[in-house]
């Protein structure tokens, strides 16, 4: 395997053994980077110098003994841009924002740097996180390392894609509505979405039940890893979970669990190539020895629409000065940043708080009475298209199709923002396989309320049974423009 796709796991284990210094390591990271990003376009701040030095300094501990070695000493990781370090650009992706110098770190990307991690780059995401591609006027595309006519999706698009590429080990990423499931959909890698108070964030946002920070790498068990050092109790949040939850790296078969499928949630259109890889998936677990029904599960799209458009549009939208920022700044921001705070206020007209709440109860009723009352987990799509072209302007030119119907837009082929809806319960995205156009496809499962071990066991059980990583033909080698 090429260095620069090292797993971390495999990575902090010869960094142990002096097998391999992180000097070494670093050096391929910044080389495969370096030939990449003319294409890829994934890293829009690097720190390459910085980060070498880092890793002098981490291969001393490992050299003398690695007693003072920290859990993911001499590890690359790339940050999402919209993510605040002390001393670093934040610019949000905006053109806005240009010139702006964080002043305070993330406290759960502290605890990534306090752990060993190099913070190397910050990888691209859409202007403020507010879309599900990957684009932005002041970075342009990030495009995907399996096929660049296509975008890696959003809003972490570019930790998918940093991964996915080799320029970076782990990635952080943030979740409103799947930014985090879609792009590791899309660029073939692992993206975890925690319940809702499991990894801490800042106020004043760590109030918003949709919104969650969490790991994305290229294995299950790097996974894992980044998770169990960014999750627990802060002082800084008051809704951070107590205790922490320290998830272990190894888990028993799925023998004999109870797994339910819905491919389409009793309705929503998908395409033809993630229909078959995920019930390639179905079938995978169930010669495991799992037990896997295809189960009626109903989540209208247009309910899920309404508790999400409720939701941001009275907490983030409703005082009537994002309609002045938008006006004073239109031609300085993205049409994607105007076109989704403009759906979800359609779709959360005249809604009131305890309407969406009553939503939210609605739609986690179906669930636990479908799925949770008689299952241990659910598995379906991540997203139901087969892919979205990196240079098209959706919003305003091209409606998205899938399975040959036409939906309002991108968000609409995601199948990833009822578990923000419904926030409380985990979800994760692994490889199931690829699309004709060479774009991979992801399976998301979900567990219930808090269970974040189930769903990494089954997570765990693909991966072995389909061991993505050690396939040759599951890393792409060079790119076409």
């Amino acid at each position: 395997m090429d260095l620069h796709y090292l797993s971390a796991t495999d990575a902090l284990k010869l960094f142990r053994s002096k097998e391999l210094s992180p000097v070494e390591l670093m050096t391929a990271i910044i080389e495969r980077a370096e030939a990449v990003e003319p294409v890829v376009n994934a890293l829009c701040h690097t720190f390459f110098d910085e980060a070498l030095e880092q890793a002098r300094q981490s291969e001393a501990r490992y050299a003398r003994g690695g007693v003072d070695a920290r859990p993911l000493d001499g590890i690359s990781l790339a940050v999402k841009e919209h993510e605040p370090i002390a001393g670093q650009p934040w610019t949000q992706a905006s053109l806005l924002y240009r010139e702006e110098i964080a002043t305070e770190t993330s406290c759960f990307v502290q605890r990534a740097i306090d752990a060993g991690a190099i913070v190397h780059a910050r990888a691209t995401g859409p202007e403020f996180g507010a879309a599900v591609l990957t684009r932005s006027k002041i970075w342009g595309p990030t495009r995907n390392p399996w096929n660049p006519m296509y975008d890696v999706g959003g809003s972490s698009g570019g930790s998918g894609a940093a991964l996915a590429a080799g320029t970076a080990t782990l990635a952080t990423g943030s979740d409103l509505g799947g930014s985090i499931r879609i792009p590791a959909s899309f660029t073939g890698v692992v993206g975890y979405k925690p319940p809702f108070g499991r990894v801490p964030s800042e106020p004043t946002g760590n109030h918003d039940t949709y919104l969650h920070y969490g790991p994305m790498a290229r294995t299950v068990e790097d996974a894992i890893l980044l998770e169990n050092v960014i999750a627990g109790p802060d002082d800084s949040d008051i809704v951070s979970l107590r205790p922490k939850l320290e998830l272990p790296l190894t888990f028993p078969s799925v023998e004999g669990m109870r797994i339910a499928l819905s491919v389409d949630f009793g309705g929503w259109a998908v395409d033809p190539d993630v229909r078959r890889n995920t019930l390639d998936m179905a079938d995978v677990l169930r010669a495991a020895g799992a037990i896997v029904d295809e189960v009626p599960l109903n989540l209208p799209r247009d309910e899920v629409n309404r508790a999400a458009g409720i939701h941001i549009s009275t907490l983030r939208l409703s005082d009537g000065s994002w309609d002045d920022f938008i006006e004073l700044n239109r031609e300085l921001i993205s049409n994607e940043l105007i076109w989704t705070s403009g759906r979800h206020r359609s779709h959360g007209k005249g809604g009131t708080v305890e309407d969406g709440w009553e939503l939210e109860q609605k739609l986690y009723r179906e669930l636990t009475s479908k799925v949770f009352a008689s299952y241990d987990a659910l598995i379906c799509p991540t997203v139901a298209t087969s892919g979205l072209l990196a240079d098209e302007d959706y919003p305003d030119d091209y409606r998205v199709k899938v399975d040959g119907q036409a939906l309002e837009g991108p968000f609409d082929a995601m199948m990833t923002m009822p578990f923000n809806v419904m926030s409380r319960v985990p979800a994760i995205s692994v490889p199931s396989g690829f699309s004709a156009n060479g774009v991979p496809t992801g399976l998301q499962i979900v567990g219930p309320t808090y269970s974040d071990e189930v769903v990494f066991r089954v997570a765990a059980a693909v991966e072995q049974l389909r061991p993505w990583l050690d396939d040759p033909c599951r890393r792409p080698k060079e790119f076409n423009a």
